[in-house]
């Protein structure tokens, strides 16, 4: 069928949550990257079609934004059918973009695969989802031809009457907590604050022996993985900064929140989207300390505000707050543009064994989505996987330094095990 012949692109307007990662994209932060190490040659087209194939039964995964100068608004536009085409790298074009970024590897003799996604239609959850319905599609040759899936609307289209609701008065007191407190945060040292800036990636990892006791610790306590990471950065990152006990700090954590069994009517995990809200908690640190009493205190305060649903009436302001970070960087130390000192998951993805992995040759997968716009100091994506910890956490460089946030990652490790 020629393109004249093609359907019309259906559209749909934006989100006030969407419209938020399409301003902030042009500045470097998201794109959900998924990405594949593979110890065999895929069947490339095996691979792209099981990518159509994905792309029909989600559309939003083939919508393109289009932005009105005229109205200064995005919208999405969803073609009739897909147009992917995959870029390939020879193995010495491959070998070149691995020294231009002067890791430390070993060898290069290996097949990646990387898929990159806009985060405002396709967040964590939608991520995994897609990543386990493609090594399905390619483990079944590519599977029967899909029903044309529906696009869904923004998340703010399905929160529940009246859990957005907020005074006025309340509302403005909010804002202006938010704002005055962000003069106040602290941050780790900037590296390098002026040249360009990309996203990188330090890995944290533990043993299933750890896991178990970290995992343990935490319902003993009542409280989730993601207070205890909080907490261990907050006192990583205090400690390295070598100041005396008792010169308290500030620090802003964010807590991402999947809204989807949330939302009337509730959406599965595989109905893909940007359905994730945020709770931003600051805390003060004065040196000393100890790690479960802080991981407590990190996520009561968290879950007290989730139980009054600031997720929900604090969504639009923490948006509008964004967008003016972006707009006005100088607002930032040092222009940084971070919002807060780490990011965390109220939950981490619990991945088991996968055959499918083994059969396509699949040694290492990782989804992770960047930040080194807007967002925050550091973005720890966790998974759970086979019983061990695995979090890829995600950092702007070089107003951060590889050494800098390794040895951040390294003690924040130590910190964990210690109190085990």
């Amino acid at each position: 069928m020629a393109d004249s012949d093609q359907p019309p692109a259906k559209i749909r307007p934006i989100g006030g949550t969407e419209n938020s990662w399409c301003k902030a994209t042009i500045g470097g932060t998201g794109i959900t990257v998924l990405s594949l190490l593979l110890n065999k040659c895929p069947d490339f087209t095996l691979l792209q079609n099981a990518i159509h194939k994905l792309q029909n039964s989600h559309p939003i995964l083939r919508a393109k934004l289009h932005f009105d100068p005229s109205t200064s608004t995005f919208s999405l536009l969803i073609p009739s059918s897909s147009s992917l085409n995959l870029h390939h790298f020879d193995l010495q074009s491959t070998a070149q973009i691995i020294l231009s970024q002067k890791p430390n590897i070993e060898e290069s003799e290996k097949w990646a695969v990387m898929i990159k996604l806009h985060t405002g239609a396709c967040d964590r959850t939608a991520a995994v989802a897609v990543m386990k319905e493609l090594t399905e599609l390619m483990m079944s040759g590519g599977g029967s031809q899909e029903e044309e899936g529906e696009v869904g609307l923004g998340v703010e289209e399905y929160i529940p009457s009246g859990k957005t609701n907020k005074p006025f008065w309340s509302r403005g007191v909010d804002m202006l907590g938010y704002s005055l407190n962000s003069f106040r945060l602290s941050n780790l040292e900037f590296v390098d604050p002026n040249l360009p800036r990309s996203s990188r990636v330090v890995r944290l990892y533990m043993d299933s022996d750890h896991t178990t006791k970290l995992l343990e610790g935490c319902k003993t306590r009542g409280i989730k993985l993601c207070g205890a990471l909080s907490a261990a950065a907050l006192i990583a990152a205090r400690l390295s900064k070598c100041l005396p006990d008792g010169e308290w700090e500030k620090y802003a954590v964010v807590t991402l929140i999947d809204c989807r069994k949330l939302l009337e009517p509730a959406l599965s995990s595989h109905h893909v989207g940007f359905y994730h809200s945020a709770i931003l908690n600051t805390h003060d640190m004065k040196g000393g300390e100890e790690l479960w009493e802080l991981a407590g205190r990190t996520y009561t305060s968290f879950a007290d505000a989730k139980n009054s649903n600031k997720h929900f009436s604090d969504m639009a302001d923490l948006n509008f707050l964004m967008c003016r970070a972006i707009e006005n960087p100088g607002l930032t130390p040092s222009s940084s543009l971070r919002t807060s000192f780490i990011s965390v998951f109220e939950d981490p993805v619990i991945d088991e064994t996968n055959e499918n992995h083994k059969e396509l040759g699949i040694e290492d997968y990782m989804g992770c989505a960047s930040t080194h716009g807007v967002g925050p100091t550091i973005a720890i994506f966790d998974t759970v996987r086979q019983g061990k910890l695995d979090c890829a956490c995600v950092y702007p460089f070089p107003l951060h330094s590889r050494e800098q946030m390794q040895e951040l990652v390294d003690n924040m490790k130590k910190i964990l095990i210690n109190c085990l």
